[in-house]
């Protein structure tokens, strides 16, 4: 696995937990195979029994869940450095799907390597099962998103959520970051509708919050996103408790 990809990982686990060197060591030596994967396609879908799971080393990607007459919600995104699938390290059968948003490279890292590696290195394994916890926390807030905030409150909290995730890896310059999802995807992680995720986008515009050109979008003014957006980060645990033990 290239140094870059290596560090992206840690970069991002680092965010939440310190790692030791040798336990960064014993990371970059977790075997790894990288696979470039069009976009919107599934790299793992409900009712799949996996034997490995996945990095994300470029790219973006979303977990959803369909009903039965065909809708789809989205849970949540995921950025570069995430492993999105960690769960099926110990559930055998996959209750959700992940699909790319953009075109992505992946490294997938087959189950007993991963198991051999927290056996031998604890600190990693509570590592990841702190990122479990901030993935569960994250689904929390989205249902609390979708059930209470209205469209035009939702929206912006996304969106904060989104620019702090970025950021974390290092992927957001000036205020500015992309936002690759097309309105469709929006309307599915807010539960509304195109029409009216583009009026709520136009009125974000239009209060002077952000700039949207293309698939990059810009905040102009952060506190007054958060406010709107009912944001508080604590729910992403960023920098919480990150000293080696």
């Amino acid at each position: 696995m290239p140094a870059t990809e290596q560090n992206l990982i840690i970069r991002k686990l680092e965010s939440i937990f310190r790692l030791s060197d040798e336990e960064r060591a014993a990371l970059q030596a977790l075997p790894m195979q990288v696979q470039a994967i069009r976009a919107d396609q599934d790299i793992v879908r409900e009712g799949d029994r996996p034997t490995r799971c996945f990095a994300l080393l470029e790219g973006f990607t979303a977990t959803y869940k369909m009903t039965g007459d065909g809708k789809r919600q989205i849970h949540s995104w995921h950025v570069p450095g995430d492993i999105p699938d960690l769960q099926s390290l110990h559930l055998r059968v996959l209750d959700f799907s992940i699909s790319t948003l953009t075109p992505c490279r992946v490294g997938f890292i087959q189950h007993e390597p991963l198991r051999e590696l927290c056996r031998k290195q604890p600190r990693i394994m509570e590592a990841f099962w702190r990122q479990t916890l901030v993935d569960a926390a994250i689904f929390r807030e989205w249902i609390t998103n979708v059930g209470r905030r209205d469209a035009y409150n939702r929206m912006a909290h996304i969106l904060c959520e989104w620019v702090l995730r970025l950021r974390a890896v290092g992927l957001v310059e000036d205020h500015t970051c992309d936002l690759p999802m097309t309105q469709t995807e929006l309307a599915d992680a807010t539960g509304i509708s195109t029409v009216h995720v583009n009026r709520v986008l136009q009125e974000l515009r239009g209060n002077g919050l952000i700039v949207l050109r293309g698939n990059r979008l810009k905040v102009l003014d952060w506190d007054q996103l958060r406010q709107v957006g009912d944001f508080d980060p604590t729910y992403l645990h960023f920098g919480e408790d990150r000293e080696v033990a």
